[in-house]
């Protein structure tokens, strides 16, 4: 198929992005909260590892796909859940939904994404579906929800636990936008109160040991960013540490993810899978991160960056681009498979900005071109 140069790397489908999205919705995209240093760091983290190859082994066959669950995933990848992917297409969730099961990898839907759990699961049944939640209800709600899930087919749930309030997100105060009103949260029925609720201010332990006993599906904890936490995990049955900053747009002056990393593998010591999101855009960087112990990483911005740029053939597009950058910097490395890379193969260096995607300054212009009418106009929006 041909493709657009806008379209054959990562950084053409952003361009593409900008060109289309409203500024308010570009800052919403792109931002995080306050100073934004914690998306600084995310990206200076990977800048700052360089890898060490080595040479004269057979790569002739590469090995990128990696168990996951009780499934196979074609790369050591996932679309990491993002809430309001209604502002970047009117197909929303449903459109990653199909990318992914095209390119052989899993999706973590959000719950406040649309179209509904149910549809999306029925409409792309090839999909393995993680379900992403928020507490937005007492037990009652949560039992719900978790009988939703297993009824859909999900092979796995996914509780957000580092969103207690929500951030203060600089753009949008400035731009007096919200992503609230953006969107129909379809999966609530009729509330509209679900964008912070006293019931996630209030989770604790308890519940997560309740919902471990409630369900056999495999379970993800979203946010862990210390040893401790990873090692309570480890003791109330969590499955999956999945170290996240939010792409900071939480707590604003986090450690990056990357560099939490070993600590959160050496806390649970092989008794747990460990995912883990932040800032990751091209193949190079996935490799860092399964080199210092990660099973597998999400992608969130660039996700949103090729359903913004075209639909699900963009979000597919970057899967394919994804896939290419793997198996190209594997084979570079000297590694025959994804079990063969270690923290052997990196060393700290000076971080470098490699193009204009990993500098700070470029996340922080704001944009100003206007869209394009026929990609966005007020009913889409």
């Amino acid at each position: 198929m041909e493709h657009s140069n806008d379209e054959r790397t990562i950084a053409g489908l952003f361009g593409l992005a900008a060109r289309r999205l409203r500024p308010e919705v570009w800052d919403y995209f792109v931002g995080g909260s306050e100073t934004e240093t914690t998306i600084a760091r995310n990206r200076m983290a990977l800048d700052s590892r360089e890898f060490l190859p080595r040479v004269l082994r057979d790569v002739s066959k590469l090995s990128i796909e990696r168990p996951f669950f009780d499934r196979i995933a074609s790369l050591p990848i996932f679309l990491a859940p993002i809430g309001s992917l209604g502002l970047f297409d009117p197909e929303a969730a449903l459109a990653c939904a199909k990318a992914a099961a095209n390119a052989g990898v899993p999706m973590f839907l959000s719950i406040m994404a649309q179209p509904s759990l149910e549809d999306v699961a029925r409409l792309s049944p090839k999909t393995d579906l993680v379900l992403q939640l928020y507490m937005r209800g007492d037990r009652n709600w949560l039992d719900g929800i978790v009988g939703r899930a297993e009824g859909a087919g999900c092979v796995a749930l996914c509780m957000t636990v580092d969103s207690a309030v929500y951030g203060r997100r600089e753009r949008d105060l400035s731009n007096g936008f919200s992503s609230a009103a953006a969107v129909d949260r379809v999966n609530f029925a009729d509330r509209h109160d679900v964008q912070i609720t006293r019931e996630q201010a209030a989770l604790t332990w308890d519940t997560i040991g309740w919902l471990r006993r409630r369900t056999a599906m495999p379970l993800i904890l979203k946010g862990i960013m210390t040893a401790d936490d990873a090692a309570l995990c480890v003791e109330n049955g969590v499955d999956v540490v999945y170290i996240s900053n939010h792409g900071g747009r939480q707590l604003d002056h986090t450690s990056a993810t990357l560099d939490q990393l070993q600590v959160v593998a050496q806390a649970t010591a092989g008794r747990c899978k460990i995912f883990i999101d932040g800032g990751f855009l091209h193949g190079t960087d996935v490799l860092k991160a399964i080199a210092l112990g990660a099973d597998f990483v999400g992608i969130g911005k660039a996700q949103a960056a090729g359903l913004a740029a075209n639909g699900a053939a963009g979000v597919s597009r970057l899967l394919t681009i994804l896939h290419d950058e793997i198996a190209t910097s594997l084979a570079l490395l000297g590694c025959p498979g994804l079990a063969d890379l270690g923290p052997d193969y990196l060393r700290q260096a000076a971080p470098i900005a490699s193009n204009p995607l990993t500098q700070r300054t470029a996340l922080r212009t704001r944009r100003t071109a206007a869209p394009t009418e026929e990609v966005w106009n007020d009913e889409e929006y």
